[in-house]
Order: C-alpha cells, then structure tokens, then sequence
C-alpha cells in the first residue's frame, strides 16, 4: 500500500553546493569526523509522535493535519497504517534510528490487559517492518501523561492504583524496547510535578517518584537490558513545577536514591530553554556531572512561553551544543533525535520532509564546525591559558584537600597577595567562535 510519503525518492547527500531542496547538504553520513563516521556520531532519530502522531492543534486552536491514519476506522488498522507511512518517512530520510511511545504506535484499550493486547499486536507489527528495513530503534517511552487518569501525575500520583497502572505499563514498554534491539529507555515525566502546594506533599510524591525509578533500574537488570536508562528534565508546561526541573535538579534527585550511576538524561533543547538555561548550559552540566545520554532536538520561540517543539536553525546554539557533547566524550548509546514538530500551517507530507532535511543539515554542520574547533585549538587554549592558575602546584595543593582553611591563610598573608583583575576575553572569544562557525570552509 502507499503512503502519504511514497512520492518521495530517499534524500541523498550532495554536498554544499547542491540547489536541491531535498538533498543533505552538510550531512555525509559516512564522512569521518574525529575518528568516527559522522551518522556514528549524531546517530539521528525520527520522532514517531511528532512526525506521526500529531494533529497541528496547538492551546488555542484544533486539528489541521489531516492524515489518513487519523479517520474512522479499526484503531489496529489504522495503526498499522500509521506504522507503513512512519517506515515510508524513514526510507525517505534515510535516518539510523526512531523513537516511539507507547501511546503513538498503538490504540488505547478500555482496560489496562486490552491496552497492552493493543500495545503487543503493534510491537510485533513494528518488528516485522523492522525486519525489511534499515532503521533501528533508538529508546521507546510511555506515555502517562496525556490520558485523564494522569492529571496528577503518574508515579507523583496520589492514588496507589495509577502508581500501578503505570509502573505495569514502563514494564511492558521496557520488554518491547529490548525486545526491538532499543539503546536506550527514557522517563518523561510529563505531570510528575504539582499545579498548587495547597494539595501537594511533596516529600511523599518525591518518596513515590524514587521508588518507581528504582523499580526501574532493577528491572532492567533483571531481564539484561542493556540499553540505558534516561530520566528527561522538564521545568513546567503543563504543571507549574515539575520535579525533573532540569539536569542539576535531576541529579540531585539520582543522588538522593543512590541511582547516579544508573540513570543519565535525556536532554531537551526547548526544556532546557524553557528553564532559564540554554541547550548548551544543560549539556555542559550532565558531562560535567558524568550523566548525558542522549538528546531531544528542536528549538522553542523566544516571543512564546510554551513548548512550541520547532526545528532547530540556529547554528550558533547548535555548535556550541554540540561542542560541549565532543568534550563529553559524545553520545554513546544516545543519538540525536528530533523531537520536533512542523506549525499548524505546514500540513502537507512534503512540509515533513523539509522540515527534517533541513534539522539533519544544520546538525551535520554545527558538528563539523565545533569538531573544527576542537581540532584547531585555539578556543581550547584561550580556556586553559585563563585556568592555568590551578594547574600549578599551589592551585593543585588547594583542590586536592591537603590545606585547611587555617593554612590557606597563613598562605595568603606570607605571599602578600595582591589580585589584580583579568579580562575574560569574552569579546575575544565571541569573534573567534563567529569566525569560525560561520564559514562555509568546514
């Protein structure tokens, strides 16, 4: 049967100066970039939600994508087609990988078992197209936040019951990700916050949220899934406070149940906007701290406070980004997935795909740009030569806990010190950076 998306060839790599609409650009996938091909790198991901399952409806108005897997029908049928046009959209892209929840690949059923017959029909479904495609699954995800029975949270909740509904349905979704070779398994918390304290106990929600994350962990080892566990931080929208607020917040909560070692993050460019960061400022706080794991792509508006989930095209942003995940050390078992949505004007399948090509490219090119800058140095020197101070032997002394504040003083007043301020060279670096980046000589 066709898809919506059978009228397009799959997009091929044809360089800077290509004219083509629909070609990649900067996105050679086989290119190596720092001893690694460049798909290894950035290991992108389709969003089976967005590109999907959403229907261009926003807080203020209704449909406008009308797809013909969202009509009137048999729910599995329908599903099934929404499964060949996703495979169609893959083939076209030519992408490594996708993602899905549970929700967005099948039906709803009344009961928790009829859910979860539905759920099962689709994943041995999506292994059959797996088995006739190239595209692998990068992490799978619930969805306990959409459905009414979560309008106060999913493990957060105050009722035990959707406590066990939930924690019965990241089971299924768990089998089903390892079951389909999945690298990684995300929790978003959604509604894992509160609206008003005036309802809240929040030391007895934190106790609940720690505990089904520990549930987790051990589930994983006890049916050898070897992907990685990821917690995605998220500060508000649509609760007012949400306990995964961002990478910091989310660490000390990993701290506070002994799990630091066994959740990383999944980091969100909108969220981390939306928290007062910037996506570069959260990727630098989880490889700082030894917990990126993978990222969601896309971008918010700056004139808009919510989650507009746009495609990403600023490069700036994105070198920096993805400087900082090359000085993590990359991405590992995470990739780069586009959780991202075309606007309520852009409705056609074609809008799909544009909206795709383009975010693989201005990736591709802010990866290229910030290996570029690891490889020439001169921003990594500019950093050292300011910290240089702690690299010696003094500096060295008093990181390393051999000096007690008693004798830093004495240290102090037999020097006779004197700072003097430095400049920061923020200038200095900014032209460097703009240099760099915005040169088509990459």
């Amino acid at each position: 049967m066709n898809s919506i998306f059978s009228q397009f060839n799959t997009v091929k790599y044809e360089g800077p100066t290509s004219d083509n609409a629909l070609a990649y650009r900067w996105y050679d996938a086989d290119r190596i970039v720092l001893g690694k091909a460049l798909k290894e790198h950035l290991r992108f991901a389709v969003a089976y939600w967005h590109s999907l399952a959403m229907t261009g409806s926003d807080p203020f108005g209704g449909s406008t994508l009308a797809r013909p897997w969202m009509g009137a029908g048999d729910p599995i049928e329908l599903a099934k087609i929404k499964a060949d046009a996703a495979f169609d959209l893959f083939r076209v892209l030519d992408l490594p990988f996708f993602c899905w929840h549970d929700a967005d690949i099948a039906p709803n059923g009344e009961t928790l078992a009829e859910t979860l017959k539905n759920f099962h029909t689709m994943v041995d479904y999506l292994e059959q197209k797996m088995s006739s495609h190239s595209t692998r699954l990068l992490w799978g995800t619930a969805n306990l936040f959409s459905h009414p029975r979560f309008m106060a949270g999913a493990s957060t909740n105050p009722d035990p019951e959707v406590f066990l509904w939930s924690a019965a349905t990241v089971k299924n979704c768990m089998d089903a990700t390892k079951r389909l070779g999945g690298s990684n398994y995300v929790l978003w918390g959604g509604r894992e916050g509160y609206e008003t304290l005036l309802n809240t106990d929040m030391k007895q929600e934190l106790e609940q949220m720690g505990r089904f994350l520990t549930l987790v962990v051990e589930y994983k080892h006890k049916i050898g899934f070897e992907g990685q566990i990821l917690i995605e931080p998220k500060p508000k929208e649509p609760t007012s406070h949400q306990y995964d607020f961002d990478v910091a917040t989310v660490y000390g909560f990993l701290k506070r149940f002994g799990l630091e070692n066994e959740v990383r993050v999944n980091i969100e460019a909108n969220h981390a906007t939306l928290a007062g960061h910037s996506f570069e400022h959260e990727i630098a706080t989880a490889g700082g701290l030894g917990i990126l794991g993978s990222l969601d792509i896309n971008r918010g508006d700056a004139l808009l406070g919510w989650d507009t989930d746009q495609f990403p095209n600023d490069l700036w942003t994105m070198t920096m980004s993805m400087y900082h995940v090359i000085k993590a050390g990359g991405l590992g078992q995470g990739g780069c997935n586009f959780d991202a949505k075309v606007r309520r004007q852009s409705f056609t399948p074609d809008d799909m795909v544009h909206a795709h090509v383009g975010g693989v490219d201005l990736c591709a090119r802010a990866f290229l740009a910030a290996a570029k800058l690891i490889e020439d140095g001169k921003y990594d020197a500019l950093l050292s030569e300011r910290y240089a101070g702690w690299k010696s032997e003094r500096g060295a002394k008093l990181l390393s806990g051999e000096l007690s504040l008693d004798a830093i003083e004495t240290l102090a007043l037999k020097d006779e010190l004197n700072p003097q301020p430095r400049s920061g060279r923020q200038e200095a670096i900014e032209n460097l950076l703009a240099r760099s980046i915005y040169t088509d000589a990459v």
